[in-house]
């Protein structure tokens, strides 16, 4: 699929990896759907961006966590635009929730967000895509649903049962609508990260650097523009997993 001219949803776009997506992805012509939640001053900062591009970018809202939200949301970008192209799930939220205190709200506010949103994104999105015989969904998980990080399970849980989503859909939309994942490592670090932590992180990858959000906006990239992969995951983590 070229991207020039698709019209991409992107979720999360308002922030951090889903704004460098968005971004990217509108530098090749693409014409971007910002989906926000809460960060409605930083969305309209990205549209600002997008439109200096020389793109359309359009803004819409949505607690994903509501299907009906979703449905609205996605509604609202067709009715704009007439079709999507190309999903991006990449709004996310990610929390420190240590074993002993882990309360069932923990669970149930990182599996909405991170499993359940994505989730109905992709099925509000579908039927357009089966119809026109075209499509892409692409699912940012995370390395810790390969290899879980102990203070998040919660968090862990949710982007491993994401990976597992993916290759679900991925059956289920086939033959016509790709569904891959991508796997990041550590490409943005944590306002409240110590450098002694970053030094550690760093040390534990192969490539011995931090990776960018402009790396995981390359592997959403490459799987748009690839029209034989689906149901698999590309891990862009500098070579952390094997470490």
């Amino acid at each position: 699929m070229v991207i020039y001219d698709n019209v991409i949803l992107v979720t999360g776009a308002a922030l951090r990896v889903g704004r460098a997506i968005a971004l990217a992805l509108a530098r090749d012509g693409a014409r971007i759907v910002v989906h926000y939640n809460r960060s409605r001053k930083d969305a309209f900062r990205t549209v600002r961006e997008l439109e200096s591009i020389g793109t359309e970018a359009y803004l819409v809202q949505a607690d994903q966590t509501r299907p009906a939200d979703v449905r609205r949301a996605v509604a609202m970008a067709v009715k704009r635009f007439g079709r999507i192209d190309v999903l991006v799930n990449s709004a996310a939220i990610f929390e420190s929730t240590p074993f002993q205190r882990v309360t069932a709200t923990d669970w149930d506010r990182h599996l909405n967000a991170n499993l359940k949103g994505p989730f109905f994104f992709s099925q509000a999105v579908a039927p357009g895509m089966r119809r026109r015989r075209r499509g892409k969904i692409i699912n940012v998980s995370d390395v810790a649903g390969l290899k879980p990080y102990s203070g998040y399970i919660p968090y862990c849980a949710a982007k491993a049962g994401l990976l597992n989503c993916t290759q679900a859909l991925a059956k289920v939309l086939a033959p016509h609508v790709q569904v891959n994942a991508i796997c990041p490592g550590s490409v943005l670090w944590s306002e409240h990260g110590s450098a002694t932590q970053r030094r550690l992180v760093t040390q534990k990858t192969l490539l011995k650097r931090l990776g960018t959000p402009e790396d995981v906006a390359a592997a959403v990239r490459f799987l748009i523009e690839n029209d034989y992969i689906t149901g698999t995951t590309i891990v862009v983590d500098g070579g952390r997993l094997l470490y």
